[in-house]
């Protein structure tokens, strides 16, 4: 178990087959899906060649025209800045170019099996992300209210800490069903998790996380509500996420989402920059050796949307940057929907009015990173009196609040993620320079650890980002507040077009955002395969009977519909 406060997977049976994010809210299996050697589908001969547009080259993106392609569609993908969205990793100048940092996602659950598809299908490596109390990493410090604890593995932590982890255990077991949910998504047992989860979608969709904290008798003492919230389990503090839906919350604990986390080596963004130059080995339509690059003018993505509306015969119209008009059959957006809303002028006639209220309603939550390059991982070394290592994993109630070390070795140039925050925690730096930020970060470290003169180990300029103010994302991620859950469905659901009006087709929604589980990737994995199957089916074509994709099996495994009364 590699969380700082455990949550109630650790009493799982080990014996159990692996979890995967397979629902609560969707249980369809996309890893089966891909695995399976009749494809994703076909589309009618006739429709070879068609263009589609594509906008945003994000993971979803890109996974949507690579496999658009792959059934013969000729996808024109649109980014307004770079291929990747946030799977972004950058450099460090003047550093070894080795050294790398994870603006956006770095860290990936085991239960992100669509997503390990594409890992593994351009030969990516992963290996274990050093999580708090993780078995990777070394040491721990959890740093509260100024008094520190050095922890090699949960039990090293004070008894107040094994409380608040069996108080959270209970109050999953005794508000949620934990056990029973977790055995259910296990063995893909499709009807008791949509009987489980139709009972909770009911009865806990206005209920804030905190709230859910507070009905629990296992977490009546504020003190270990606010233990729980700073320090958290899985991946850290959890407070930030206290105004928002436990639904939210609930999705990422039944399938482990928070846990045993991976990171890509070499960086994240690979993933996306290598199907986009990959050209596949089963193509319909395209000449053996044909990658989404060499579809595209100059190999390079087209720019900005800018415009996007509807015109004759139920086509859409894209207009970019750069004033280029381009009339489509189908498009599929997978940037972040309030992009709708702010850069790009859209008409109304796009969607129906109730998507646009849910477009509308959209929650983002903030978050901010800064890393230093630094000459070796000097953490490593010990501290004469004590023997323990002189830096550790931190988590905080100081600004910084997570603190990771990262490193390839000894011997080697490394990097510490010097603070990672959310919401108000990541507002509280957006006024400042990379440097002013670093500065606080290091005071704020420099009480933890008195002894250490991180600064001497630095050897070049801080990189950072506040996702809030990227001008293309505007936030980090989707996290529903209560009552959203319709919001989400109607987003979700959008792929399903035979249900709207015939002026209404044709523009399909995908990206983590639109997915159950928003700032996970395999969100955005499983959005564009919903987008795939949907542009398939506009164009007339099908999935081959032995590999039904979600469209053809949604009538059985729809989300719970709730009623607007």
């Amino acid at each position: 178990m590699t969380s700082t406060v455990p949550n109630a997977v650790e009493h799982a049976d080990e014996q159990q087959p692996p979890i995967t994010m397979f629902g609560p809210d969707f249980p369809y299996a996309y890893d089966d899906f891909l695995a399976h050697p009749a494809g994703l589908g076909q589309i009618p001969a006739t429709e070879h060649g068609t263009e589609v547009a594509v906008i945003g080259g994000g993971l979803s993106g890109v996974i949507t025209a690579y496999e658009l392609m792959k059934m013969g569609l000729k996808p024109v993908v649109y980014e307004a800045d770079r291929i990747g969205g946030r799977l972004r990793t950058v450099g460090f100048e003047g550093c070894d170019p080795g050294l790398t940092a994870e603006m956006g996602a770095m860290r990936f659950p085991p239960s992100s099996t669509a997503l390990q598809h594409y890992i593994d299908l351009v030969g990516l490596e992963t290996r274990p992300f050093p999580n708090p109390l993780a078995a990777s990493t070394p040491s721990t410090v959890v740093d509260l209210k100024g008094e520190s604890h050095y922890a090699e593995t949960p039990d090293d932590l004070p008894q107040v800490y094994r409380d608040v982890a069996d108080a959270w255990a209970r109050c999953l077991e005794e508000g949620a069903d934990f056990s029973d949910m977790n055995r259910a998504l296990r063995e893909r047992d499709v009807p008791r998790i949509r009987e489980i989860w139709s009972r909770l979608v009911e009865k806990l969709d206005d209920q804030t996380f905190y709230g859910f904290l507070c009905g629990s008798e296992a977490f009546k003492s504020f003190r270990h509500r606010e233990i729980f919230g700073q320090v958290g389990f899985g991946t850290g503090g959890w407070d930030t996420d206290f105004p928002n839906s436990i639904l939210e919350i609930l999705r990422v604990v039944y399938t482990e989402a928070d846990d045993h986390h991976r990171g890509i080596v070499g960086g994240s963004q690979q993933l996306p920059l290598r199907l986009w130059e990959r050209a596949p080995e089963k193509l319909v339509h395209w000449p053996y050796g044909t990658s989404l690059e060499t579809l595209h003018r100059d190999g390079e993505p087209r720019p900005a949307v800018t415009r996007l509306r509807r015109t004759g015969g139920h086509r859409v119209t894209v207009t970019d940057a750069n004033g280029d008009v381009r009339t489509y059959r189908a498009a599929v957006f997978t940037a972040q929907s309030w992009m709708l809303l702010s850069k790009i002028a859209c008409d109304d006639e796009l969607f129906p009015i109730d998507h646009w209220t849910a477009i509308e309603r959209t929650h983002y939550m903030e978050s901010s990173k800064l890393f230093v390059p630094v000459d070796r991982p000097f953490w490593l070394d010990k501290d004469e009196e004590t023997g323990r290592d002189v830096m550790s994993m931190t988590l905080t109630d100081r600004m910084t609040r997570g603190t990771y070390l990262l490193d390839d070795g000894p011997d080697r140039p490394a990097v510490i993620c010097l603070s990672y925050t959310w919401c108000d925690d990541s507002l509280k730096w957006l006024p400042l320079s990379p440097n002013e930020r670093m500065e606080v970060m290091l005071k704020s470290l420099g009480e933890i650890y008195p002894k250490v003169d991180i600064r001497k180990h630095i050897i070049g300029n801080p990189v950072t980002v506040s996702w809030e103010n990227e001008p293309y994302f505007m936030g980090a991620f989707k996290a529903n507040l209560p009552g959203h859950y319709r919001y989400q469905r109607r987003l979700f659901t959008h792929f399903m077009q035979d249900l709207l009006p015939e002026d209404k087709r044709g523009v399909f929604l995908a990206g983590d955002d639109i997915s159950w589980t928003a700032g996970w990737a395999e969100g955005a994995v499983q959005t564009a395969l919903n987008a795939v199957w949907g542009v398939m089916h506009h164009f007339g074509g099908g999935t081959d009977p032995s590999n039904p994709g979600p469209g053809d099996v949604y009538d059985e495994i729809a989300p719970v519909e709730l009623s607007d009364d």
